[in-house]
């Protein structure tokens, strides 16, 4: 089975959006609200095939691959990593929601996309109903808490950001391993939850030289500009205006070193949900039905 198949009844396009252009299927209900889905590293909207199937008659739904994933584009890095900030990824998601005619619409991000989502509903309130983050704290928290334990736990977040060319050399020669390892920890026991056809399909948008670049990219932004941006919306007093849903994995990082509700409910004005799952990282995958249920019952 393609990941065609997997969404079947499903369209799917590329679009030119704030100068980078993005791949994205797109079905469900034209007359439900719309849902956006937006996917982590080291994966692509693959994730939400199984999720999909179960909310499709009650949303339009939305699964993009975000730039410098999956069939998006991978432009090179700027000096500053501005273009892979959570900002300029948030404002492709904003145009793309605006070119399928959903100006408004519920939003849910797992892993990085968690953190674009996150940094969506601040630059962007009037158009984010409510907001699901899946297994993240808040990017500025997790960097300030750092100690040997989280250096351990999450230790790319410190290689992929060392500068240009070092991590991308050193992935590049056995990007399939690395891959697997990434996909296989962080709570997960191994890769028996991911089926082989969507495997096959992260393998063939991850194992490329650009693609790797494009994600270490994303960390480098992550541990710069990004934090720039949260500092300064911290500053200014902002906060996600709408209610929250927090899910995250009862075997993964964040269980371990933080208290995810809490630290979300010091940066959100509306209220905030949270449930701990029996899974690792890769929830919805791991855990597809648990999540649209979740979803489901939030977004109603």
């Amino acid at each position: 089975m393609s990941a065609g198949a997997w969404f079947e009844g499903f369209e799917q396009g590329r679009f030119t959006l704030n100068g980078t252009e993005i791949f994205a299927r797109f079905g469900g209900q034209r007359d439900k609200p719309a849902l956006l889905l937006l996917h982590g590293f080291p994966q692509t909207h693959a994730i939400w095939h199984r999720v999909a199937q179960h909310l499709k008659d009650d949303y339009f739904l939305i699964m993009p691959d975000l730039r410098g994933y999956g069939d998006s584009a991978k432009a090179p890095g700027l000096a500053d990593h501005s273009n892979y900030s959570k900002r300029a990824m948030g404002e492709d998601m904003v145009q793309l929601m605006v070119t399928l005619g959903a100006g408004h619409f519920q939003l849910c991000g797992h892993d990085r996309g968690g953190r674009v989502a996150h940094r969506m509903a601040l630059d962007h309130p009037q158009r984010v109903r409510k907001l699901c983050v899946i297994d993240i704290a808040p990017t500025l928290d997790m960097y300030n808490a750092t100690d040997m334990a989280f250096a351990r736990y999450y230790y790319h977040w410190f290689h992929l950001i060392q500068p240009s060319p070092l991590p991308e050399f050193m992935i590049g020669p056995n990007a399939r391993q690395y891959l697997h390892v990434k996909l296989g920890g962080w709570g997960a026991t191994g890769l028996g939850y991911i089926e082989p056809q969507a495997l096959a399909e992260y393998e063939r948008c991850f194992c490329r030289a650009e693609s790797i670049h494009a994600a270490c990219e994303d960390y480098r932004a992550s541990a710069g500009i990004d934090l720039d941006h949260d500092r300064e919306s911290r500053a200014r007093g902002e906060k996600v205006a709408r209610d929250m849903l927090v899910l995250w994995g009862r075997n993964g990082v964040v269980e371990k070193l933080f208290k995810p509700v809490e630290l979300w409910q010091a940066q959100c004005a509306g209220r905030v949900e949270g449930e701990c799952l029996p899974a690792g990282h890769f929830i919805p995958e791991e855990l597809h039905q648990e999540t649209a249920q979740a979803l489901r019952a939030f977004f109603a």
